[in-house]
């Protein structure tokens, strides 16, 4: 009798007005007993009073897909096994419901797109036709993610929470060119029912309504990967379309009894993702659906971030979070800065890894990364407030930086290095937030050496709040409770970081240019988009190698990375026998440098007409990624910073300037040698053409 008790409890509830929240204290994720489900679901789902909807449906079906809308819900009845008296008229209730859906939002319906497999469910509560429209729009509103259509946001989202929570799952699968919409596209559009039992939706979604998470499918996709891995990575080897076919099907697998199991990792892995992560991405997915330049940008940086970004107010908060919540996500964040920005004011709790490191001295940066580990570990051991599994990566915010700190954050991920973040905005959303509170909750603060100071005047800087809402405490509490928070750490962090940070050296590489060709040549350039570019090669001007010092113009490297053309194989190569080929004047090993910071070992291989790009595979063997005649280089450049950081630019001549078609970056160790033989070879390619 007491364990029934809820039971009678929620059979009150529901005579008397109560909300998702009431449901959800008295049921606690508990099956819906079957007589209560359609009211508890309308009660989840907010339509319990809504009025009437299809009253105003004028029963005339003529949409211009009336047709293959009405074969698609002959075809799904009959896969449903009823009797032929109910298949008649759940065909007819169907079709009613989703042309008056089309009608009354004036969209369009297409074969596949999950409708129908998201209404289906609901017939089985047995609700009036009115009653079952209400709950199919209210869910399609609050549950299903906007674009969820090939290569839509939601799925460039889903592939970074992957990245976050199992990196070396999410390297397998990008390698393999199966991006998340080719497998998860029907699992968003209808929650899963297009690959479960009805009796396994039911239950999925009595814990799912309960909850009321609109990104709960996120973390159930994740965990359906989650659970395969091992049969994942066992079929590393096999086709593109056989790994596929196992993974759209992995959610046919699921049983009633794993339902209550499933929900509860989902909600476990939650726990262990940054809150920013909802916050971020809510508006862009689950909110108004639109095309507006603002929508395609947030679009844009969805789909180009490195690796998923965490809030300054996060950041704060969860800094200053005495007591937190078991294996709720703590952060340990590595301030990547350059060593004289991270002196002029930095946090207290930071660890200080200099990402110019990465490309002077690498040896000291291996040093550093691991004295960041082992500091890491040993703060969450004495479980300090300022130590957690989850790496937080902090540039400065300017561009110039941060394509360096790029590079570190993605080296950790090509170590397939768990929870892995970006502060959004850098350091400069940090001191913006703080405004006039920098003072207490900075260390080491400079106004006259602080870039962000000499960029905007800090008297006049006001704190911006970042998440108003009502419960949020006040900016003055909250900055005096980081404040205080920090202070108390600030020596227990010092103390087991001074002994093993270690301080990049400070002598930056001389200016100047050198140039080798025949002559120098201050042209301008232009760059042309993939579709432009018409292979014209570079005639008759030397090329000019300079010590560059502005910003690269961007690029992605994104031709040869792309997926191979149907018919095209990859061009594998043993290294031994390709080095003994007569024609190969000289070696150079380096790393291929991509502008999202991702290196791949490399060989950069010089014959007398072309630049042969080698990445290797392991096992002696590489594949040829690029072969670049030589006469299409028309500049080499390299910082002054990083010397050994090489970019190779190829077009040729337009009119006064240089029209740039592609470039290439890389991280030589022998640069000087390898651009003086390059540089020496294009000038004898250019001689023998004239």
């Amino acid at each position: 009798m007491e364990e029934n008790m809820w039971i009678i409890e929620l059979e009150s509830a529901l005579l008397d007005d109560c909300n998702v929240n009431d449901v959800y204290s008295i049921c606690q994720g508990k099956p819906l007993p079957e007589a209560l489900r359609p009211d508890v679901w309308q009660v989840c789902l907010d339509v319990r009073h809504k009025s009437d909807q299809m009253s105003l449906f004028n029963e005339i079906y003529d949409l211009p897909f009336q047709n293959q809308l009405r074969e698609d819900c002959k075809r799904y009845v009959e896969r449903m096994g009823n009797d032929e008296e109910d298949k008649v008229s759940v065909v007819s209730d169907l079709e009613s419901i989703m042309t008056f859906y089309c009608k009354n939002r004036n969209l369009q319906y297409e074969a596949e797109n999950g409708w129908i497999e998201l209404l289906l469910p609901l017939f089985a509560l047995k609700l009036n036709r009115s009653d079952t429209f209400n709950l199919f729009e209210s869910i399609r509103d609050t549950y299903i993610p906007k674009g969820c259509k090939p290569k839509g946001n939601v799925f460039h989202v889903f592939r970074l929470l992957l990245l976050y929570h199992d990196p070396e799952l999410c390297t397998v699968l990008d390698t393999k060119k199966i991006t998340p919409d080719l497998y998860s596209l029907t699992w968003f559009q209808s929650l899963f029912a297009s690959c479960s039992s009805l009796s396994v939706i039911i239950a999925m979604w009595d814990l799912y309504f309960q909850n009321a998470d609109p990104f709960m499918v996120f973390f159930l996709a994740l965990i359906i990967l989650i659970n395969g891995r091992e049969q994942i990575m066992a079929l590393k080897t096999a086709s593109k379309e056989e790994i596929l076919k196992f993974l759209i099907n992995m959610p046919c697998a699921l049983e009633v009894d794993d339902v209550p199991d499933f929900c509860s990792l989902a909600q476990y892995y939650a726990l262990k993702t940054p809150t920013s992560f909802k916050t971020d991405y809510l508006k862009a997915l689950y909110g108004k659906q639109n095309d507006t330049p603002r929508s395609q940008e947030e679009s844009n940086k969805v789909s180009q971030a490195l690796c998923l970004p965490v809030s300054v107010y996060e950041l704060v908060e969860n800094s200053a979070t005495e007591f937190p919540v078991q294996d709720a996500v703590r952060f340990f964040l590595v301030d990547c800065r350059p060593a004289e920005q991270y002196n002029a004011g930095h946090l207290s709790t930071a660890f200080h890894l200099d990402c110019n490191l990465m490309l002077q001295e690498p040896v000291a940066f291996a040093t550093a990364v691991q004295g960041l580990l082992t500091a890491q570990k040993q703060a969450i051991e004495v479980n300090s407030n300022a130590g957690g599994e989850h790496l937080c990566f902090m540039g400065s915010g300017r561009v110039e930086e941060d394509q360096y700190t790029h590079m570190v954050v993605a080296s950790f991920l090509q170590k397939n290095t768990h929870y892995v973040s970006l502060l959004t905005g850098g350091y400069t959303s940090i001191h913006d937030y703080f405004g006039d509170h920098m003072a207490d909750c900075l260390e080491d603060h400079s106004v006259n050496k602080c870039l962000v100071c000499q960029q905007h005047n800090v008297k006049q800087t006001k704190p911006v709040p970042l998440k108003p809402s009502a419960t949020t405490p006040s900016s003055s509490d909250l900055f005096s409770k980081f404040s205080a928070a920090m202070k108390s750490k600030s020596a227990e962090v010092k103390g087991r970081l001074l002994d093993i940070i270690v301080n990049p050296s400070s002598n930056g590489a001389s200016s100047g240019a050198s140039n080798i060709g025949a002559q120098s040549m201050p042209a301008q350039e232009r760059h042309v988009s993939a579709k432009e570019r018409n292979g014209k090669r570079y005639r008759n001007v030397a090329p000019v190698f300079s010590i560059d010092d502005e910003n690269e113009e961007a690029y992605d490297g994104a031709d040869r990375d792309a997926p191979q053309a149907t018919g095209e194989t990859k061009e594998i190569v043993n290294l031994n026998q390709y080095f003994k080929t007569a024609e190969i004047i000289n070696a150079f090993k380096c790393q291929d440098v991509h502008m999202n910071g991702y290196m791949y070992d490399s060989h950069l291989i010089i014959t007398p007409t072309q630049l042969v790009v080698l990445r290797e595979l392991g096992g002696g063997q590489a594949q040829i990624m690029v072969r670049r005649p030589l006469a299409s280089i028309v500049k080499i450049t390299a910082k002054k910073r990083h010397r050994n950081l090489i970019t190779f630019k190829y077009g040729f001549p337009d009119g006064d300037g240089l029209l740039i078609t592609d470039m290439d970056r890389f991280l030589i160790p022998n640069a000087t040698e390898a651009t003086a033989v390059v540089s020496k070879h294009i000038v004898q390619v250019l001689d023998n053409a004239k």
